[in-house]
């Protein structure tokens, strides 16, 4: 497979085309045209503020697109990965009830449907076949809103876009839906090759059986395009025939699939006038704004997200996907973007893509990229600054522009390392995450002051972190001078935070003269480092620090005298803190089994069937197992005699192929050198079918 000399600069616009209709849509998700034209107007820019809601919010659109996607990553990095592997990933990644999908109910949600299929072991195509769950059910719009990811790993090559979609899709849909799901992953994959329209509608029709309603519907908007100078008559001869109201269900798949290909066809060059059309037609807005704007950014490229108003600014690449592995949640599209080209580059079999600046966090090496920097508000009105991306000597660099700033004043830039505060806000989709930097870290950036400058400015490394009431607290490293034409590079070790987590990080820039006018570049920023720091409840009133675990039990408090205390009813319960770049360290915390089958810790936890652990059974037995997906090993065990509701000390070190654990006098010791041995992860509190509790959790080097 050929990959396109401009196929990373692509992907990132096809990454940010999804995000920007996502974003666009999602306030008014399922009006109808006729009210969003009374009540919004045409949709000609964002319209979240109008409709009091954040804009960059979780969503199932973005997050299950480049959840599922992984899938490759963890099974089968080839064009044969399969529906049961796809499937095994939404086992692992999805969190019942609270991440990714919308939990409507069985027979109501198709998601929901095919989820409770695949819990209760039926493997993934069965799980969203129509002989399963039923026609109405299995043609929901689904499988079409996850499809993107499948195309943007198959620059050119729409038969691999299509059987990649195919097995993606069948996990939870089928019929129309998965046809439909077809033809848009292979028109997208086609259109890094491709920008004329009818062509790629030809390709996307090529792999879907002839006479299927979806191919019907194709060519009666085309015809309907080629009579009607104004999209809205053709809208309107789609609510005629294939509205909401000729088909059953929640959201079906037929009615917005033809609005999104009357957007393409009316607006084939033109990102903005395609989003209007696309959401000021109603419906499923943020789903089908987000399909098309994806496939506009795949053809056109950046270029195609500059006309109309600023469409990039206010998102500056963030974006969150709620899943199991909570160190994946707070992510940006600069980020997903070499991740998802690199899945690409392995498929067409041209090695993984280098990570760039010596594998820098936020490196700002695509153009416009900002990665999530933004400035702080200035509350003197003279003084202005902003975050721009800039090319210095063929590099792209973040530039912290200041004009007027006074002797004394600061501006700083940072960007989210965990939830950010209007979390609290968002409807229907909750956040499962975990924050990206911790204590014991070590951070780093390297800075240039322009000769350009006018006026002395010290300069440093910022943190923010969740205090008494989940206000932010900001906490700065030493300020160094940074004259016209000076550069720096600076270190700081993070600081504790009292058991908080860390919401934010990046610059900040004081001012040394009387008035200062210039910049900052930040050239790249990122951190390193095992963490060391305590995790209890934290002096004060708030919630995010107990946020910052992926909640995956049925209860999880800190009402019972401890920091934390897991429950289970029936099954396996689990709550997991860090990220997946944690390899090597140490947990140490005395727990508590209060009630159940087992409960101990977990490590190297890379969601909810993947990780190493270390647990007390009811039976008497102290054990280091292995769980990977449906492969569960006991690697070392020992006897072990312990009473409910007695602490017990426990201790669980990995590092390298050596793993080590500890309760009370027992120690267990296994080197796991196997194809299935595990290599990073964060950590976890396990509980099968009743209740455990512990109080500090220390995390440390090995």
């Amino acid at each position: 497979m050929t990959i396109p000399d401009d196929y990373l600069e692509r992907v990132y616009a096809g990454v940010l085309g999804k995000l920007i209709g996502v974003y666009l849509g999602r306030p008014f998700e399922g009006w109808e045209y006729g009210r969003i034209t009374r009540e919004l107007g045409p949709i000609e820019g964002y319209v979240h503020d109008r409709l009091g809601e954040p804009l960059v919010v979780t969503d199932d659109d973005i997050a299950g697109t480049f959840t599922f996607l992984r899938a490759l990553e963890d099974y089968n990095p080839s064009e044969n990965l399969s529906s049961r592997e796809i499937g095994m990933a939404w086992l692992n990644y999805i969190v019942e009830n609270r991440s990714i999908l919308w939990w409507g109910g069985k027979g109501i949600s198709t998601e929901h449907t095919a989820w409770l299929n695949l819990k209760r072991g039926v493997s993934a195509p069965d799980s969203g076949s129509i002989a399963c769950n039923g026609r109405t059910v299995a043609e929901q719009i689904g499988a079409q809103i996850f499809i993107d990811g499948w195309a943007l790993v198959s620059p050119g090559k729409p038969e691999l876009a299509a059987k990649l979609a195919r097995a993606a899709a069948r996990v939870s849909h089928d019929g129309e839906a998965v046809h439909a799901a077809i033809f848009w992953a292979s028109m997208e994959a086609e259109a890094f090759v491709e920008n004329n329209i009818d062509r790629l509608i030809e390709t996307g029709l090529s792999f879907i059986p002839t006479g299927c309603l979806i191919q019907r519907l194709v060519e009666d908007v085309r015809k309907w395009h080629s009579l009607n100078a104004d999209w809205r008559d053709t809208r309107q001869k789609i609510d005629d025939r294939y509205g909401y109201h000729k088909f059953p269900g929640n959201c079906h798949v037929v009615p917005n699939h033809a609005l999104m290909i009357m957007a393409v066809l009316y607006a084939p060059f033109d990102f903005h006038r395609a989003q209007t059309i696309v959401n000021t037609s109603g419906w499923d807005t943020d789903c089908n704004a987000g399909n098309v704007g994806c496939l506009m950014g795949i053809m056109h490229g950046l270029d195609a997200l500059e006309n109309g108003p600023d469409w990039r600014g206010p998102i500056a690449d963030r974006m969150l996907i709620s899943s199991a592995d909570g160190g994946n949640s707070i992510n940006d599209a600069v980020r997903m973007a070499y991740y998802v080209a690199g899945l690409g580059r392995v498929l067409a079999g041209k090695g993984p893509l280098s990570a760039p600046k010596n594998g820098a966090q936020f490196h700002f090496s695509l153009p416009g990229s900002t990665q999530g920097f933004r400035v702080s508000e200035i509350t003197d009105p003279i003084c202005s600054a902003a975050a721009k991306n800039v090319e210095i000597n063929g590099e792209r660099v973040l530039s912290i522009r200041f004009t007027q700033l006074k002797r004394g004043q600061s501006v700083g830039a940072t960007t989210p390392t965990f939830a950010p505060p209007d979390v609290k806000f968002m409807r229907t989709y909750e956040l499962m995450a975990t924050p990206l930097l911790y204590p014991g870290q070590r951070l780093s950036a390297n800075a240039l002051a322009p000769a350009t400058n006018t006026g002395e400015v010290r300069s440093g490394l910022r943190i923010r972190y969740y205090g008494d009431g989940d206000e932010l607290v900001g906490v700065d490293g030493p300020a160094v001078a940074l004259g016209p034409g000076m550069r720096t590079q600076l270190e700081w070790p993070v600081p504790s935070c009292g058991s908080q987590p860390i919401a934010e990080v990046g610059m900040f820039v004081l001012a040394e003269s009387k008035s200062c006018d210039g910049e900052i570049h930040v050239d790249k920023l990122g951190w390193s480092g095992t963490p060391s720091f305590i995790l209890n409840q934290p002096e004060g009133c708030g919630s995010f620090w107990r946020r910052a675990w992926v909640n995956a039990a049925d209860s999880f408090s800190s009402q019972f005298g401890r920091s934390f205390h897991v429950s289970q009813d029936l099954g396996e319960g689990l709550v997991v803190h860090g990220t997946r770049q944690w390899t090597n360290y140490k947990i140490e915390s005395d727990i508590i089994l209060h009630s159940g089958q087992y409960a101990g810790l977990t490590a190297r936890t890379q969601g909810l069937r993947r990780y190493y652990s270390a647990k007390i059974s009811r039976c008497g037995r102290f054990e280091i197992g292995r769980v990977r997906d449906d492969c569960r090993v006991v690697l070392a065990s020992a006897d072990f005699k312990f009473a409910y509701g007695e602490p017990i000390s426990m201790s669980f070190e990995v590092n390298g192929i050596d793993i080590v654990a500890r309760a009370e006098k027992t120690t267990l010791k296994v080197r796991d050198n196997t194809a299935l041995a595990l290599g990073s992860g964060g950590i976890g509190l396990l509980v099968a079918d009743g209740a455990m509790s512990a109080d500090a959790i220390r995390v440390s080097p090995p």
